[in-house]
């Protein structure tokens, strides 16, 4: 593990100011990530999956309770912790490549580097014939495609994903999902992945963490244990495996049971 990216929640709560009294979405949580591990969050809508992903974030002021990244609290954002959202935020007055350079170059890294470290980041997602076009020419999954690319160019050590291929047609899908896995193996960077898919949950997860609702908790933490005897298995040798498939189940019955 890697003490430096150790992610800390102790006692984080959220509430809002309502009519009636404040609405606490999110109940007094603890949670510890090690460095280097990958979490998937998953669990119905309402049930504070996003709002945990803000206040780690930085985004979101937790009501309660403290949060720390390798020790030092969290009081904002930090380019150390990349963030991918639901819905793609490209600069529309950018072109494609130069929404994925924006941040090195605001960080002042020479052009020629940030030119071949874009050029690299959108190979890796399939942009690279669409460079030089605008948000705007792009449909939806490229434009989330491109927010991937942006986010990733600037090689942060902690990567917040909020539902980040929920948009993308199966077969992009699938083929990001394999480029983050070898991403965080060969670089072992901490994730939190926020997520509506058990199946995509269990392949690329090291942990699995499932939030029930009224308040938003945790009700479930497991870690993807399966995996450990697999040498780099496929996607389809996990799905096949008796005990992701038995994982697949109990996490189902826990969601569904904070459903109803």
């Amino acid at each position: 593990m890697t003490d430096d990216l150790r992610v800390t929640l102790a006692g984080v709560s959220k509430s809002y100011p309502g009519d009636d009294g404040p609405t606490q979405v999110l109940a007094p949580t603890d949670l510890t990530i090690d460095g280097g591990e990958f979490v998937c969050v998953v669990g119905p809508s309402g049930c504070g999956k996003s709002t945990l992903l803000n206040i780690l974030a930085g985004f979101l002021e937790p009501t309660e309770g403290s949060v720390q990244v390798g020790g030092n609290p969290v009081t904002g954002p930090d380019p150390d912790r990349g963030v991918v959202f639901q819905q793609p935020n490209l600069y529309p007055w950018l072109s494609v490549r130069q929404n994925v350079e924006f941040g090195p170059k605001v960080r002042g890294v020479p052009r020629d580097q940030r030119s071949t470290d874009a050029e690299r980041m959108l190979t890796l997602v399939g942009l690279d014939h669409l460079v030089n076009r605008r948000p705007y020419e792009l449909s939806g999954g490229q434009q989330q495609r491109a927010q991937i690319a942006r986010v990733l160019v600037n090689d942060p050590r902690i990567i917040l994903m909020d539902e980040p291929f929920g948009a993308l047609d199966a077969l992009t899908r699938e083929k990001l999902q394999g480029e983050l896995r070898t991403l965080w193996r060969d670089r072992r960077k901490t994730v939190l992945f926020v997520t509506h898919s058990i199946d995509e949950a269990l392949l690329l997860g090291t942990r699995v963490l499932v939030m029930g609702t009224r308040p938003g908790r945790i009700i479930y933490d497991e870690p993807t244990t399966f995996k450990t005897a697999l040498p780099d298995p496929t996607f389809a040798t996990l799905r096949a495996h008796p005990d992701f498939i038995h994982m697949r189940d109990e996490v189902s019955a826990h969601i569904y049971a904070a459903h109803v």
